[in-house]
């Protein structure tokens, strides 16, 4: 018998509900300790057990938890997270968290159906795209057309309130945004965003959003830390800001406009500085372009003479450097960072420092 993806889920769920029991945030679980051993005093001390999705919320929780939280990353390093799934251990680890932090924005296609069967009712839900005016995914893209004649669609009114601190018997409303993963995936939206470009993280005036979002989240489960949590997003957001900056100088003077990639991730990035992204896939590395969309690309790049063509770390780049040797240009790495490889790890790389390879690669890229 062939399971569809939400039975095979649910299953995943059933048995994560076996095996997590009623187990909550090991910190605080005195239960096991011997008799007359000490409890700790942890109202000051303990950690905040922190789950997070994917590298960018890693990224962004940690520099604004700093020591007062174990942040966990459920997507393993050197993996696409497009098509990731959580195992039971996965599930079983965010039941006993305190915090949860993901992207949204149909990044993680698994999120409603995982926390619709959770038991903590305490968890406290972080949705780092919250308040970001959204781009719709899709065609756009393909038509070769401005970012800035993008439509958006409006996630500020969407789940207003505190940062998802979720009573789970009302999930299914607000918290869905209206969007039926499975639904959609029938009428055939881009891999389940939704029909939305969840890549936000890829414009660092968008990433400060981010940040502040899960500030508020972390300020919710630790009150007592909120001062030392705005402390540590200050300081980060003064990185992101500098990064900023430096993008919006770059792009002043450069040559050309625009940029051929091999995903449509850097469609907040193109609109927040006036580029144009010529995606050769869709949202989702994954998806491979058809016929018609390479020769649309190809002939884009002779018509425009366009010199460099992106591709990416995690992903093959055989298409990349097919349409490359086409038109006879050379390939380089734009990178969405949607995960580390285990060689950016060793050379300590993290968001801010891909991000200012990105730079330098358009940089040279829009002055060809």
């Amino acid at each position: 018998m062939k399971f569809s993806k939400k039975t095979a889920l649910g299953l995943l769920f059933s048995l994560t509900l076996i095996v997590a029991g009623c187990g909550q945030k090991s910190a605080s679980d005195t239960s096991a300790a011997p008799t007359g051993a000490p409890v700790p005093a942890e109202t000051e001390t303990a950690k905040l057990n922190v789950q997070v999705s994917f590298y960018p919320m890693y990224e962004f929780t940690k520099n604004v938890a700093g020591d007062l939280a174990d942040v966990h990353t459920l997507v393993p390093a050197g993996m696409e997270p497009h098509d990731w799934e959580p195992t039971p251990q996965d599930i079983a680890s965010i039941e006993k968290a305190d915090v949860l932090v993901y992207n949204g924005a149909g990044m993680e296609s698994w999120i409603d159906q995982v926390t619709g069967s959770l038991s903590n009712a305490s968890l406290i839900q972080v949705e780092a795209s919250k308040g970001i005016n959204l781009l719709e995914g899709g065609e756009h893209d393909h038509g070769h057309e401005d970012s800035d004649g993008t439509d958006t669609h409006d996630h500020a009114d969407e789940s207003a309130g505190e940062a998802h601190d979720h009573d789970h018997a009302d999930e299914g409303t607000a918290e869905e945004h209206d969007h039926d993963h499975d639904a959609e995936a029938e009428a055939g939206h881009d891999h389940d965003h939704g029909g939305l470009d969840p890549h936000v993280w890829l414009s660092p005036a968008l990433a400060v959003t981010e940040v502040r979002n899960i500030e508020a989240g972390l300020a919710q489960a630790a009150p007592e830390h909120a001062a030392q949590f705005k402390q540590n997003a200050d300081a980060y957001i003064a990185q992101l800001e500098s990064l900023d900056q430096d993008f919006k100088a770059a792009v002043t003077d450069s040559k050309r406009k625009d940029f051929i990639t091999q995903h449509a991730a850097f469609g907040y990035l193109a609109k927040e500085y006036g580029l144009q992204q010529v995606p050769i896939a869709g949202l989702s590395p994954d998806q491979e372009p058809s016929a018609a969309q390479m020769a649309s690309v190809i002939d884009f790049a002779k018509e425009h003479q366009v010199k460099t063509i992106f591709f990416e770390t995690l992903v093959s780049s055989k298409v990349s450097e097919t349409i490359a040797s086409e038109v006879g240009a050379k390939t380089a790495v734009l990178n969405p960072i949607e995960g580390l490889t285990e060689e950016e790890i060793a050379a300590g790389m993290d968001y801010i420092s891909v991000m200012r390879q990105n730079l330098e690669a358009l940089k040279l890229a829009l002055n060809e």
